[in-house]
């Protein structure tokens, strides 16, 4: 009698299905995350991805601080912030008022203000020449991906503007600490 419970209780137990998951998560696809009371859903993949819009920077309030992918923000470095594209996503951002273009690794999320798609580190928007007025539009284009470990150490790579004038070729001697 008791073996005949099992079974039939068995019986039952697999005959009921699983209601299936609303939305079904690809294995490694990013979590969504949500700030201010709004969801943002990353970009499994980015490529060919376009964008064109308000492009702005962010400085000291963050300057040591950690990024989205653990990396310490410096704000002297060449990095980006972006709300979906893949973290170590290589983009090119083209200044739409000046011409300027410039090639910026997506470390950390952002910008989270109404109408703007990316912000830039301060010597990043000096670069482009966004530094001044705070924002400029911008057309963004996804170059590549680089998936960097954490444990290198690595920091984002320092620029230098070239002075006016002509085209400059930069050498770096060394780096000592």
């Amino acid at each position: 009698v008791i073996a005949a419970i099992l079974m039939s209780a068995l019986a039952i137990t697999n005959c009921t299905q699983r209601s299936a998951p609303t939305r079904p998560r690809q294995p490694g696809a990013p979590k969504p995350y949500k700030v201010m009371g709004k969801w943002y859903q990353p970009l499994a993949d980015s490529q060919g991805f376009q964008q064109q819009g308000l492009a702005s920077w962010y400085g000291k309030k963050f300057h040591g601080r950690k990024t989205s992918n653990g990396e310490r923000y410096d704000m002297y470095g060449v990095s980006a912030a972006h709300k979906t594209l893949p973290l170590d996503t290589w983009v090119r951002v083209h200044n739409l008022e000046n011409g300027k273009n410039l090639d910026v690794r997506i470390n950390d999320r952002g910008p989270f203000v109404r109408g703007r798609i990316i912000d830039l580190s301060y010597a990043a928007a000096q670069v482009i020449g966004l530094d001044i007025d705070g924002v400029a539009p911008v057309k963004i284009k996804v170059l590549g991906f680089e998936a960097m470990p954490k444990s290198t150490g690595k920091k984002p790579t320092r620029v230098a503007e070239p002075s006016k004038g002509g085209d400059c070729v930069w050498i770096q001697v060394g780096a000592f600490s």
